[in-house]
């Protein structure tokens, strides 16, 4: 028979409280990241505001890497007569120019709104190591929402995703949109 397993009682205490301790730092950490994915995401929606300002439908995205902006933009395909000219695709274009290189291994990309599978492929191509998104995108949303374009077989790189960081704020600036322009064409009908 095996002898019962003697513990001291005082180192267990010790070791229960480092566990205690590891899982605080573990927790204080992980809001720690989620308050800065929120902080970036408020920088997206600022400059989702500008699309909205300038006429163009509200998405704003930011690029981040060690914790620092590297390229901002928002939606502009009407005004750029540019059909890639989405928020995503305009905010890698800076970063890279500003990094001087294509490849933006490391970096973070923040978007009001669920990515397009073209930018997702940009992303992919860039190596951006992660994407953190705010309000789901049901017809064309290509992380999550139509269909998971990151997680392909084929693709030589993974990015991980996370949504609906201030998702309600995200989704009311676009709805907003909608509803106002619904409501500009209805009064030109009349």
């Amino acid at each position: 028979m095996y002898a019962p397993l003697r513990v001291c009682p005082l180192r267990a205490r010790a070791e229960c409280g480092r566990v205690v301790q590891w899982r605080f730092r573990l927790r204080a950490r992980r809001r720690a990241k989620e308050r800065m994915d929120e902080d970036f995401m408020r920088v997206a929606l600022a400059q989702a505001a500008e699309a909205r300002r300038r006429g163009e439908v509200p998405v704003g995205a930011v690029v981040v890497l060690q914790g620092e902006v590297i390229g901002a933009g928002f939606n502009r395909p009407i005004t750029a007569r540019d059909p890639t000219a989405h928020a995503e695709i305009v905010a890698l274009r800076r970063a890279a120019r500003r990094v001087r290189n294509y490849r933006l291994t490391g970096a973070e990309l923040f978007v009001t709104i669920e990515p397009c599978q073209m930018c997702v492929g940009a992303m992919v191509h860039a190596r951006v190591a992660r994407v953190v998104y705010g309000a789901r995108e049901p017809k064309a949303g290509a992380l999550e929402s139509a269909m998971r374009a990151h997680e392909h077989p084929a693709l030589n790189h993974r990015l991980a995703a996370r949504g609906g960081v201030l998702e309600a704020d995200c989704r009311a600036l676009i709805q907003e949109f909608f509803r106002s322009r619904r409501q500009d064409e209805g009064e030109d009908r009349d």
